[in-house]
């Protein structure tokens, strides 16, 4: 049956593949107008935010690393930046490079992930890495050596690569050597040269659709680098303190999924994530990146959210020539910490996971106990977003069967690079 038929049409993913966590689609269809699309988060929640309360003030980025397996740096440097402002501690720019530098290798891991295993052999026509490994072993192999060397920049710097275990408030437990670091160097610099390949050959085998929209993008700007770390926040062309987050952003509930939803000041989607970054972000790109760039159909501004695999690929360059550069400028801090005083107070971080933009917000009491916390993850911002892609996509292409077009849909979701697991989130309870 065809998604013009007058008949209602039911389009069922009962489980997504090929994404973090679990989650699927369903989607109705009458006389050519989508009537209903719900992203189903099914995943249970969680409950992170209530595990913190009572608890310590440094035991934060241990305990919000567990939330992901795949950006657990992210949930640290953000948890430790709002506990730091809570105080007024100014952490000195030798350790923010440090954070950096490790953040580099959770985007090379994270994005090499996704482009290689998850996203490219959808694109590609195939059922799974091994499937596409049979017509592109070397490209396969690139993105081997691409997750193994951000995994192996993690592990030197936070202790293991899955669920890291150096970073502190204030900084580190302990830093490495110059020369440790400089003994990744060759697998970084080979790295680099399979993410600028990897650009060219995705740019060339990939047919990408000509859907194009308008989207509110939220990221952290900055003016002379790519963001990564910290920024100023922005929604669109709209700059925002860290204290006007949950006013400006408005959170909703939806009755089919365990995941919250944050929209823009007009309760309307917006976009986080790589695409976010590379349109707010795209001067301070290196002129070789940029160079690159003209040998595929990836332009500035990018509103085509299939080329989303294309800029994943550009933030993995950067990323390998930013540690590249980091390392070679690098002494280690002394002290590795700044001490903490904790005296009641709120403090926010924000940083930029490889899916977007991370928020934390902490209340503390006088003796440094935690007594409420706020954690958004990118993947809520995307979620609305999504759906409306999915939307606009499927009342544009009613001619497809519905066996196309649910093929289609899981790409469409798949553009997002959704963590389903940092997205769940406790539901109210009624006791009756």
């Amino acid at each position: 049956m065809k998604a013009e038929s007058k008949q209602p049409v039911h389009l069922s993913v009962s489980a997504l593949s090929r994404v973090e966590g679990e989650g699927g689609l369903w989607i109705k269809i009458e006389n050519g107008k989508v009537l209903r699309t719900e992203l189903r988060i099914f995943e249970a929640p969680r409950f992170f935010e209530s595990f913190l309360i009572g608890r310590h003030f440094y035991e934060p980025p241990d305990i919000t690393a567990r939330i992901c397996g795949i950006c657990p740096v992210a949930y640290q440097i953000s948890s430790t930046a709002a506990i730091e402002n809570s105080v007024g501690l100014t952490v000195p720019e030798c350790i923010w490079q440090l954070r950096r530098l490790l953040y580099c290798g959770e985007w090379i891991e994270s994005h090499g992930l996704h482009v290689f295993f998850l996203h490219a052999p959808g694109f590609l026509g195939y059922p799974s890495l091994m499937d596409m490994a049979k017509d592109y072993p070397k490209e396969v192999s690139w993105g081997l050596q691409i997750k193994k060397a951000g995994n192996a920049l993690i592990r030197a710097i936070a202790g293991r690569e899955i669920h890291p275990i150096n970073v502190r408030v204030g900084g580190f437990y302990h830093v490495p050597e110059k020369k440790e670091l400089e003994s990744l160097l060759d697998s970084l610099k080979k790295g680099l040269d399979y993410s600028l390949q990897a650009i060219k050959w995705i740019g060339s085998v990939c047919s990408f659709p000509s859907f194009k929209k308008e989207y509110t993008f939220v990221a952290l700007k900055n003016d002379s680098c790519y963001p990564i770390e910290r920024g100023r926040l922005y929604c669109g062309e709209q700059a925002l303190a860290l204290e006007e987050f949950e006013s400006y952003f408005t959170e909703e509930q939806t009755d089919y999924s365990h995941a919250l939803r944050w929209l823009d000041s007009h309760a309307k989607p917006c976009v986080a994530g790589p695409l976010a970054r590379f349109n707010l972000n795209y001067h301070p790109l290196p002129t070789f990146i940029k160079d690159i760039l003209k040998e595929t159909p990836l332009e500035y501004p990018c509103m085509n959210p299939f080329q989303s695999i294309l800029v994943r690929l550009v933030e993995i360059a950067y990323a390998f020539d930013e540690a590249i550069k980091l390392i070679d400028k690098y002494e280690p801090p002394e002290p590795c910490y700044l001490p903490l005083e904790p005296c009641a107070a709120v403090g926010y971080g924000i940083s930029e996971a490889p899916r977007g933009l991370l928020y934390h917000r902490y209340l503390m009491d006088d003796k440094g106990l935690i007594r409420g916390a706020k954690i958004v993850p990118p993947t809520c911002f995307n979620l609305a977003s999504a759906e409306e892609d999915i939307k606009n996509w499927i009342e544009s292409h009613l001619n497809d069967t519905a066996e196309k077009l649910t093929a289609d849909c899981e790409q469409l979701v798949r553009n997002y690079d959704p963590c389903i697991s940092c997205a769940t989130h406790f539901l109210k309870l009624k006791f009756l």
